[in-house]
C-alpha cells in the first residue's frame, strides 16, 4: 500500500534521471543550487524553476581533473554528473554562501560547465538589524542579476512563491511529525524519496503531488516498526540504503538533522513587513548547519530535537571530507553522551556503500541501547 503512495515521486525521479524532464519544467528556465541556504523562493518568483543539484551514488573520474580528492563526495559527484551532460539544461547556478567546498565548486562550474547565470549569495552569520540590512541588499543584487537574464520578479510574485513553498514545507513537516508519533505509514526510505522528488520537481506540480499523498494517507494503516528510536544527523543523505540498514539493524528513525531533512524545512516560514523581509528572516533564522554556526550554538537545538522526538541515540552519517560536520563531531558527541545519548559515527564515500562492518556496528549500537 505505502509503496503505491509514493509511486508518483519515484516516477518524477526516474524521469529526471533519464532526462525526460517534466513539461512544466521545460516551460521555464531552470537554475541549479547546491545548498538549502539558497533562497529558492526568489528564483521561483523571478520566473525560474529551482533545481537542487544532487550527486548520488556512483564513481568519480572526470571530476578529478578539476578538483582534488579531499573534497566531499557530494561536490565531486555533482561535478561528475555535470561533466557527463546531466545538467546541461540548467541556465546556471545560484549558491547561498555555506561551506567552502560549495562556494569553490560554483567557480569550477562557471569555467568548465558554462551557463548564463552564476551567482554566490553572501550571507551574514547572525541575524541582528545590520545583518538583515546587508542580506536584504544582497538579495536585491541577486534579483537584479536574474532580471538582467530574463527574470520577471515582483513583490507580488514573491508573495505567491512564499505561500507555495510554505504549504510544501508544512505538509512535509506533517509527514515527519506522524513518523515521530508512530502514526506513520511511510518508512524512512520512502520519506527520503519524497524529499528527493522535491529537489527536482517544479513546486506547483510537487505541491499537488503532496496534497494527493496527504489525502491518501488519511485512511492508511500505520506501520508497526517497534525499533529503538534514533535521530540521524549529517549533511545530506543521497542513498536510502543506509536508512534501510539502520532500521533493519533494529532502529526506528524518528528525527533528523539533515540538509535534505529538517534543516531544509525549519522554519517553514517567517514574519516580516514585506515578502522580501520574510525571506530575510526565514533564511537568517533557519535551523543552522555546521557550516553556518558554531558547535556550541547548535547543541541546545540538537538536544531539544532529541528529547522531543523520543530518540534514544544519535547516528551521524558523515560524508568523507565534510569538514564542518567532522569539526563539530567531538563537541557534539561529548555533549550528547553527557546527557545520556549514545552516538555512532558512520563515514560514507561517493559509493554510499557502508559494507558489512557498518551493519555489525549498528547492531551492536542498538544492542547497547536496548540493554
Amino acid at each position: 500500500m505505502s509503496q503505491n503512495l509514493i509511486q508518483p515521486f519515484e516516477a518524477a525521479i526516474a524521469q529526471f534521471k533519464n532526462q525526460i524532464l517534466p513539461k512544466t519544467l521545460l516551460l521555464h528556465p531552470a537554475i541549479g543550487y547546491f545548498c538549502t541556504y539558497t533562497p529558492i523562493e526568489v528564483l521561483h518568483a523571478a520566473g525560474f524553476t529551482p533545481i537542487r543539484i544532487t550527486g548520488g551514488a556512483g564513481s568519480v573520474e572526470k571530476a578529478y581533473a578539476h578538483m582534488p580528492d579531499f573534497i566531499c563526495p557530494f561536490m565531486k559527484r555533482t561535478l561528475e554528473k555535470a561533466l557527463n551532460g546531466e545538467y546541461e539544461f540548467l541556465s546556471g547556478v545560484v549558491q547561498g554562501y555555506s561551506c567552502d567546498a560549495a562556494c569553490g565548486a560554483i567557480n569550477i562550474w562557471r569555467e568548465v560547465i558554462g551557463g548564463d547565470i552564476y551567482h554566490t549569495l553572501p550571507m551574514p552569520y547572525n541575524s541582528n538589524p545590520d545583518a538583515k540590512t546587508f542580506y536584504k541588499s544582497a538579495l536585491k543584487e541577486l534579483i537584479e542579476k536574474l532580471s538582467a537574464h530574463g527574470g520577471t520578479f515582483s513583490e507580488t510574485r514573491l508573495d505567491q512563491s512564499l505561500y507555495l513553498y510554505t504549504q510544501i514545507r508544512h505538509i512535509l513537516l506533517g509527514l515527519y511529525e506522524r513518523r515521530r508519533k508512530q502514526d506513520h505509514v511511510l518508512n524512512a526510505k520512502q520519506l527520503l524519496v519524497i524529499m528527493e522528488a522535491e529537489a527536482i520537481t517544479p513546486p506547483e506540480t510537487y505541491l499537488e503531488m503532496l496534497k494527493t499523498l496527504k489525502n491518501n494517507l488519511q485512511d492508511a494503516s500505520p506501520l508497526k516498526n517497534q525499533g529503538i528510536p534514533v535521530m540521524i544527523s549529517g549533511s545530506l543523505v543521497e542513498d536510502a540504503g543506509i536508512l534501510d540498514m539502520i532500521e533493519d539493524a533494529g532502529g526506528r528513525i524518528v528525527a533528523n538533522d539533515l540538509c535534505n531533512g529538517y534543516r531544509q524545512l525549519l522554519p517553514p516560514a517567517a514574519d516580516g513587513n514585506s515578502p522580501l523581509d520574510r525571506i530575510v528572516n526565514r533564511y537568517l533564522q533557519r535551523m543552522p548547519c555546521p557550516a553556518r554556526a558554531r558547535a556550541e550554538d547548535r547543541m541546545g537545538l540538537m538536544l531539544d530535537l532529541m528529547t522531543k522526538s523520543g530518540a534514544q541515540g544519535l547516528i551521524l552519517i558523515l560524508q568523507k571530507f565534510c569538514t564542518p560536520h567532522l569539526s563539530d563531531y567531538p563537541s557534539l558527541a561529548r555533549v550528547l553522551r553527557e546527557n545520556g545519548f549514545p552516538v555512532l559515527l558512520l563515514e560514507m564515500d561517493e559509493s554510499w556503500q557502508p559494507g558489512g562492518q557498518a551493519q555489525t556496528r549498528l547492531e551492536s549500537f542498538f544492542e547497547m541501547i536496548g540493554n
